[in-house]
């Protein structure tokens, strides 16, 4: 894949349908639909990204999730329920959930990631650390485009980093996925992998740092032109600028 062809005209795409990110930036994109659901980010493509707290929104994302899932060959059946340390975002064109994945704030309860990985995840929960990971993560591969999820995963980043707080982000991935979080986001992984009682495959634990994240959004975001030979999504992520607006819609809506 010509990585720093298709940021480049993603990226100036979407700058010239409606700049929605820079709508954002100055208050305006985004408007509350039905109740528990935020639309964050539209543009004349009608995709969005969305805050879904409501039974339908995340029976949407379920579909998505277990024909994504069976497709892959994964095991069981994968519902969300409501709980409030876990917050299912989605990515939709015109209507439709093509991607989702949910947030989860670690409670006392912990992360899922601890069923298997707790001795790998016990050394970062530091004093002035706090931890979340990503589950459930469903897109439709009929989604040529790899803005929108680019897009899910800096959503994802804004309502941990700044909206709760985090500084560290685990994810558990298949072996054959792990390459692909490597060298798109920038995880780590930690350890060997281990068999996933939830799908009943196969887990790598990975890691990645918010700090990192944000010195590649400040080096990259919004600006394709000086990724040369970068891979990553982070040039496809949207810049500091676009971030302020998002963040401040965000805060308005909790």
């Amino acid at each position: 894949m010509n990585h720093k062809s298709d940021a480049n005209d993603t990226v100036e795409q979407r700058r010239a349908e409606a700049a929605p990110a820079d709508a954002a930036a100055a208050g305006e994109a985004g408007e509350a639909g039905e109740a528990g659901v935020v639309d964050l980010v539209t543009n004349n493509r009608a995709f969005g990204l969305r805050m879904a707290d409501t039974v339908e929104g995340r029976n949407k994302a379920s579909l998505l999730i277990n024909r994504m899932y069976a497709w892959r060959g994964y095991a069981g059946s994968h519902t969300l329920a409501e709980d409030p340390n876990r917050i299912t975002l989605t990515a939709t064109d015109k209507g439709d959930a093509v991607g989702t994945l949910t947030l989860g704030i670690d409670s006392p309860l912990g992360l899922l990631a601890d069923e298997i990985f707790r001795d790998e995840i016990a050394p970062y929960r530091q004093p002035g650390r706090k931890l979340c990971e990503i589950t459930k993560f469903a897109f439709d591969p009929r989604v040529r485009s790899k803005e929108p999820m680019a897009a899910l995963f800096h959503l994802s980043t804004l309502m941990a980093r700044d909206i709760h707080g985090c500084t560290d982000l685990f994810i558990e991935v298949n072996p054959r996925h792990r390459a692909f979080y490597e060298n798109k986001l920038g995880f780590t992984s930690l350890g060997e992998p281990k068999t996933n009682p939830r799908v009943n495959a196969p887990a790598y634990l990975l890691w990645l740092s918010y700090a990192y994240v944000t010195e590649q959004i400040n080096r990259y975001g919004g600006n394709p032109h000086a990724a040369a030979g970068n891979r990553s999504f982070y040039p496809l992520f949207y810049s500091p600028r676009e971030e302020k607006g998002l963040i401040a819609r965000l805060r308005e809506n909790r």
